[in-house]
């Protein structure tokens, strides 16, 4: 029985009164949410942690934080390291989007030292070892060898996969009478697209779906349903392409649900702030309510080095539209492979973006925090604060380089802060009388 099914039965397992206990909801709630496919538990039996988690409606915004090691800086530990600064940073989730060498040698190190749910894109590995080491072509990579690296990574225990089955040559044909600025910039869907060139076959992942979904409920991974049509640019966003693949997912959704198989899916990349609220609806619409997982989305085009702030504007926007999963975006963003400085400052600004909307939505307790730091600003209590903060460790630095870390006010205002000269101004014998 696979975590949807047990939801569909009603049969309460330990996974869901962990997962509910650390949600903080009722465990029947959170049970109908997974059996209506609305709620997602991302946990393979293959794959011990604690962290059991849900996303999903009426759930707090979760946050992703991707890391991975590339051709041109293979190693181990580097990953291990920006693993930990996502955990310290408050990442829900970590995926590892690895392309190099000794890639099951990273994933399994990564996966031994991860509390929280691990997700991984599949097609990187099996595109990685069929050009890099038998040196052949993207399209040469053959169904047999997809299918194998799916059920390896599912053993090895993986928590949730990016599969690109909702991009279809029906979708290219769209994608070219409707030309874009960019074309296709989601990596996983510019392999798909090429296998299907070279080999002028519909694409694998969906013509071999049922073969796909057999292997993920056997080792009960989620799949997390792969937008490889995503704009790249503001100029892309809403076109044909793009929502013909969201019709496939949506159709796609129901197809994963009847195999007992929890879903995600993934949604876009660059977009104007005022189509936002829109995708949010129609994903929901066409794909039945299924939690949507947002990349940003990123709000412009022109602002590399700072792409965790245009992020963290969209995806704050998208979930309180919506939204229940942001991918965090880095400064790094289309310039480099992220350091674990970058890492920490994209985990910070979506968690900044998650919690803004919990608020927006109505979370309950969501306020409590933001309330407490108040009352601490209000009686200048800095060690509160600091306590607090989302960032601890940041608000403790600036207060430090403050130079008054012990005063009773900040360098900005000293003696002039608004806060004391109010209370002065109120306290006993002070307040005006009214004429």
């Amino acid at each position: 029985m696979s975590i949807r099914e047990d939801a569909l039965e009603g049969k309460v397992t330990p996974i869901f009164e962990k997962c509910a206990e650390n949600e903080g909801i009722d465990v029947h709630t959170l049970m109908a949410g997974v059996a209506k496919g609305i709620i997602a538990i991302p946990k393979n039996k293959n794959h011990d942690f604690e962290r059991v988690m849900a996303v999903g409606k009426g759930l707090s915004v979760k946050v992703n934080a991707n890391i991975g090691a590339s051709k041109d800086m293979p190693g181990l530990e580097q990953e291990l390291e920006k693993l930990c600064v996502c955990l310290k940073a408050g990442a829900d989730t970590v995926m590892d989007l690895s392309l190099g060498e000794n890639l099951n040698e990273i994933r399994r190190g990564i996966l031994e030292r991860c509390p929280v749910p691990l997700g991984t894109v599949p097609v990187y590995q099996t595109v990685a070892e069929v050009v890099e080491k038998q040196k052949k072509e993207i399209g040469e990579v053959t169904v047999d060898q997809l299918l194998s690296t799916i059920e390896q990574q599912a053993i090895d225990g993986v928590d949730f996969m990016t599969i690109h089955c909702g991009l279809t040559r029906d979708s290219l044909v769209r994608v070219k009478n409707h030309e874009r600025l960019m074309g296709v910039v989601s990596r996983g869907g510019s392999f798909t697209i090429e296998w299907m060139s070279y080999n002028n076959k519909e694409n694998p992942f969906y013509e071999h779906f049922d073969d796909i979904m057999a292997i993920l409920k056997e080792h009960e991974v989620t799949i997390s349903l792969g937008d490889g049509l995503r704009p790249g640019c503001l100029a892309d966003a809403t076109d044909r392409g793009q929502i013909q693949e969201l019709i496939h997912l949506g159709e796609l959704t129901q197809r994963a649900w009847e195999h007992g198989i929890q879903v995600i899916v993934e949604g876009p990349g660059h977009m104007p702030m005022n189509q936002i609220q829109a995708n949010m609806l129609l994903q929901k619409r066409l794909c039945h309510g299924a939690p949507f997982y947002v990349l940003g989305p990123l709000v412009t085009d022109i602002a590399p080095g700072y792409d965790h702030i245009t992020g963290a504007i969209g995806g704050a926007i998208a979930a309180a539209a919506g939204a229940d999963y942001l991918c965090y975006v880095t400064p790094a963003e289309h310039l480099k492979l992220p350091s674990s400085e970058d890492v920490r400052d994209g985990v910070i600004a979506s968690r900044i973006a998650a919690h803004a909307a919990d608020i927006s939505n109505g979370l309950p307790g969501a306020l409590e925090k933001d309330i407490a730091m108040a009352k601490c600003r209000n009686r200048l209590d800095w060690k509160g604060q600091i306590e607090l903060s989302m960032d601890p460790e940041k608000a403790r630095l600036f207060r430090e380089e403050g130079g008054t870390y012990k005063g009773d006010a900040c360098s900005m205002c000293g003696n002039y802060c608004a806060i004391k000269v109010y209370k002065k101004a109120t306290g006993p014998g002070r307040c005006p009388t009214e004429k």
